[in-house]
């Protein structure tokens, strides 16, 4: 086995060593460079295939392929990689609409060569062939598909070209990525002017689009945009959704509604498009929604019912719209919704450095800024250059180059106070809410703690609530557009392959125009128990499963089992260095085939187990710790070791101890005393665990670019800076503490 892995080593170092002839003339003269890509392409492929894929990996494989297989002009298996590609991406034909502009342009110099005819003239012949061709629901997200950044793809060209300069060779990985990069700027360059345009004429053949500002009572301007199919001429339904995230996709919402037959409306938040009020997320959408539904219900072409529909900021947008419902409002369908204060911009009450990049992204123009957003390599520096800093957490934007009064009034509020409960129902609140709602989320959706605390609270403070759940192997994508065939890497199974976008439209139809109720929604709580390819249907979240397995935190070498309660109290110790922002990650070997990096954390590993399991909730249970400071932040992973030696994440948990009982007023913890930490608010996960598996937990300490730094000084966490960090922290971690994880036993 060694062996072999030496080997594979050895053909990854030649892979990357490889070099091909590429002039450097072609660095500055065009016509050159049109001359020898196409080479170059095909040098490139045969090393491409030789690479070693997973079958998960193989959409990436494939994705890489019709790309260079288009460089190469090999139109025609450029499109058989790309159709296969987008089998394996979704199911149904579900993706069909991916990277369309490719399958464009390719179809165009087929058609060239074919007919003998010009550019512009084929483009038009493909473009009309394949807009009649697709199924109707996907021809709103055409126009997304279609809006290639032509500016940012001509920059990343010249960007590889200019590490070019002055060389006649370039290795596989420049060469690959400049392949690349010079298929996005050919495509969109030469389609994009014109295929905009013929969308743009064929979608008024189907469809009637206005904008209009709407004037607020209070003075504030907000721009709407509103769809409906020319067929419709009588009053129908309102979808409506609340958007901060202006641009493009205002048109896929509102065409998205309009093809399901009803009327689509968008609404851009303060400071968006025509809007010149102050763009403060989050904080105004309760009360501007509520005039922006009256409005909407009085219009000749609603029948007076509205319903909305979003994800994410969207999702929680018609949170804040039933803190207050209008009469007109019939039904929301919030989709990973974000929870406001629960999980973002903090989760557990630990901010995220992630928050300054969205602020920017929202407020940096009047729609936003996705090439500063999708810089990578810029935000890892930042956050990276913020951490070795040891300065202060509040620090943040002025060494991002740009001050935020946002980002520090969110500082501002670290326990859930009244900032935070005004912007969505609370407590009683929930009470009042008497419309049907349908929330979707997935077990991979980073805002699934906010969507279940929405679904919790209202079934909590509601008991008539009629509010139901649908729950699968899903991502924060996936949970407000279909099931991706893969999910991290792992296909998921084909009854969860749906499209959400038809739930939620059939949802509307049921509840707005007196339809079927969907078929998948037997009980409130509607969940995909993965590896089993089956749906489960419950009354409530705690029905999910009927027993608990408790895991100690003790070493199984020293005991029976990780299950069982140890006999005697004893610790594990732990130190964290504050003060260390070099140190070098490590890993814990799970198998020949995979490590988990355990940087920060403790492992404990189960035995064998020697049964099927069904782990179906979310991880509960108490850390019984001291320390030697007043505070810390807990970070807990659970993975399945399945018995071929792969991983897989089941759940995970963060929290700031001091806000772990109670999440609005915060409590510090004394040192070097036992205290109690319990572990509330993890991710659901619901799995079939095989017979042969093992599990393993680790539990340890927030510490990393990503989030705050909690150096246990008492001080308020974002003010706090190294100098606070004094001794290493020290914790202990008591073998009687416990994680509790969900069983489903038939």
């Amino acid at each position: 086995m060694k062996f072999k892995i030496l080997l594979a080593l050895v053909f990854v170092n030649l892979l990357q060593a490889q070099k091909f002839y590429f002039p450097k003339t072609a660095v500055t003269d065009s016509l050159i460079l049109e001359k020898q890509i196409p080479g170059l392409a095909q040098q490139v492929i045969p090393q491409l295939q030789s690479e070693k894929n997973k079958p998960e990996n193989r959409i990436d494989l494939l994705d890489n392929l019709f790309r260079l297989q288009m460089v190469a002009q090999d139109y025609k298996n450029s499109l058989a990689s790309l159709s296969e590609n987008r089998n394996l991406f979704a199911d149904h034909d579900m993706g069909a609409y991916r990277l369309i502009g490719f399958e464009l342009y390719s179809l165009v110099k087929m058609e060239q060569k074919e007919s003998n005819i010009s550019f512009p003239n084929a483009l038009q012949k493909v473009f009309n062939q394949k807009y009649e061709s697709l199924p109707e629901k996907l021809i709103p997200r055409l126009g997304l598909a279609l809006d290639g950044n032509v500016r940012e793809s001509g920059k990343q060209l010249r960007k590889i070209l200019d590490q070019q300069k002055n060389k006649d060779s370039i290795d596989y990985r420049t060469a690959l990525a400049l392949c690349k990069s010079y298929l996005n700027y050919k495509t969109y360059s030469r389609i994009k002017p014109q295929v905009m345009q013929l969308l743009a004429s064929k979608d008024k053949e189907r469809f009637i689009t206005e904008t209009k500002d709407l004037k607020l009572k209070n003075g504030i301007t907000l721009t709407m945009t509103i769809v409906r199919k020319k067929e419709n001429t009588s009053p129908l339904p309102v979808i409506l959704t609340n958007n901060i995230y202006a641009g493009g996709i205002d048109d896929f919402f509102g065409k998205r509604a309009a093809t399901y037959n009803y009327v689509g409306v968008v609404v851009n938040t303060r400071g968006k498009r025509n809007s010149n009020d102050v763009n403060n997320p989050f904080e105004h959408e309760s009360e501007d929604t509520y005039e922006v539904i009256d409005w909407v219900s009085k219009q000749p072409w609603c029948n007076g019912k509205v319903g909305m529909i979003g994800g994410s900021y969207l999702g929680f947008s018609q949170w804040a719209a039933v803190k207050k419902v209008h009469p007109a409002l019939k039904t929301i369908v919030p989709q990973v919704a974000v929870g406001i204060g629960i999980d973002y911009p903090a989760q557990n009450n630990i901010f995220m450095s992630y928050m300054l990049q969205w602020i920017q992204y929202v407020t940096n123009n009047k729609f936003t800024d996705e090439s500063d957003f999708t810089n990578g390599v810029k935000w890892d520096s930042i956050f990276t250059k913020w951490y070795k800093s040891g300065k202060s957490f509040r620090s943040l934007d002025k060494i991002s180059g740009k001050p935020s009064k946002i980002f520090q009034r969110w500082l501002d509020h670290p326990g859930y106070d009244e900032y935070w409960q005004k912007m969505v129902p609370y407590k009683e609140d929930f009470a009042k809410i008497n419309i049907p709602i349908l929330t979707t989320t997935g077990y991979y959706d980073d805002d699934q703690i906010g969507a279940l605390y929405y679904f919790k609270q209202h079934h909590q403070y509601n008991k008539n609530a009629d509010h139901y759940l649908v729950i699968g192997p899903y991502n924060h994508g996936g949970a407000q557009s279909f099931g991706f065939t893969y999910v991290n890497g792992n296909p998921i199974d084909p009854v969860a392959r749906i499209s959400i976008d038809d739930l939620a439209f059939s949802w509307f139809d049921y509840i707005l125009k007196g339809g079927k109720k969907p078929e998948i929604l037997k009980d409130r709580i509607n969940f995909q128990v993965m590896n089993t390819n089956t749906w489960k249907h419950v009354a409530d979240l705690d029905k999910m499963h009927n027993a608990v397995l408790k895991f100690y935190l003790q070493d199984k070498k020293n005991n029976s089992s990780v299950f069982s309660k140890p006999e005697g109290q004893s610790f594990t110790k732990q130190t964290v260095d504050f003060k260390n922002r070099n140190q070098k990650d490590t890993y814990y070997k799970v198998s020949k085939k995979d490590s988990i990096k355990t940087t920060n954390s403790i492992a404990f590993e189960s035995e064998i187990l020697d049964k099927d399991m069904i782990m179906s909730g979310n991880l509960s249970g108490v850390f019984n710790v001291s320390i030697n400071k007043k505070d810390f932040d807990t970070d807990t992973y659970l993975y399945q070791i399945s018995p071929d030696g792969k991983s897989y994440l089941l759940s995970t948990h963060i929290v700031r101890a001091s806000y772990a009982k109670n999440n609005e007023k915060r409590q510090l913890l004394e040192p070097n005393k036992m205290v109690q930490i319990p572990i509330n608010n993890s991710y659901v996960m619901s799995r079939k665990i095989e017979k042969g598996s093992k599990l393993l937990l680790l539990v340890g300490v927030n510490k990393n670019p990503n989030w705050q730094i909690n150096y246990g000084s008492g001080k308020d966490v974002s003010d706090e800076t190294i100098k606070d960090s004094g001794e290493p922290l020290e914790i202990k971690w008591y073998n009687d503490s416990y994680v509790e994880i969900p069983v489903y036993k038939d």
